[in-house]
């Protein structure tokens, strides 16, 4: 009778490790398979982030070769400087005190922007344009409201002329005014005249990028 027990219980014993050698197998199978999908999911999204990077690393080469006729491109600072010499008066932001070529000018490099973003939409990317204005160190007192209102005077003159830049950019207005402030004395000419002038920031970014179906 004991040995009959014995042999029961040594059976029950095999069947249970069978069992359990069945379901640690059927766990390991699963876990190889959710692990190779998550791999190839992880290729794939690195894949597309490369080609993103790509893609914005090319439309930042062509910002830097945007129109040169209008605009000097300076790589320390990541921003253009607008060529062309505006000559506002003393403390003034109007641009009515502008000579009608220097406006004709303006206006021209305002298109090349809009044409720029316009041919360069197309894969998705986005962009933000930062208008920055600036001002000559003198004893005017309001120097830096000075500076951004002749950035809006700008965005206003280029809308006005029917400059506009589309739904895929996003436009800002800045002011750095004559320097004095720490943090703000950046791309500036010795030469306090010149310092009545713009600078313009295009900067690319993260949109739904169309990549490469494979």
């Amino acid at each position: 009778m004991k040995e009959k027990k014995e042999s029961y219980f040594w059976a029950s014993y095999a069947d249970l490790m069978t069992s359990l050698f069945f379901v640690m197998l059927v766990l390991f199978v699963l876990t190889i398979a959710l692990l190779h999908k998550r791999m190839v999911q992880i290729e794939t999204e690195r894949q597309a982030t490369q080609e993103e990077i790509d893609k914005i690393k090319e439309v930042q080469k062509a910002i830097e070769n945007i129109d040169k006729k209008y605009f000097d491109y300076r790589s320390e600072y990541k921003k253009h400087i607008l060529k062309i010499s505006v000559r506002f008066n003393s403390g003034s932001s109007d641009m009515n005190n502008i000579s009608l070529p220097t406006k004709e000018e303006l206006k021209e490099a305002g298109k090349s922007i809009e044409n720029f973003i316009e041919e360069n939409s197309e894969e998705g990317i986005q962009y933000l344009l930062i208008i920055e204005g600036q001002a000559s160190r003198d004893l005017y007192s309001r120097n830096y409201e000075l500076s951004y209102e002749r950035a809006l005077a700008l965005k206003r003159f280029w809308e006005l002329n029917g400059v506009h830049f589309g739904n895929n950019c996003e436009v800002l207005l800045s002011g750095s005014g004559d320097g004095k402030l720490s943090g703000t004395d950046v791309m500036r000419d010795q030469n306090e005249r010149v310092n009545q002038r713009f600078l313009i920031h295009i900067v690319p970014k993260h949109g739904e990028i169309q990549t490469k179906k494979k």
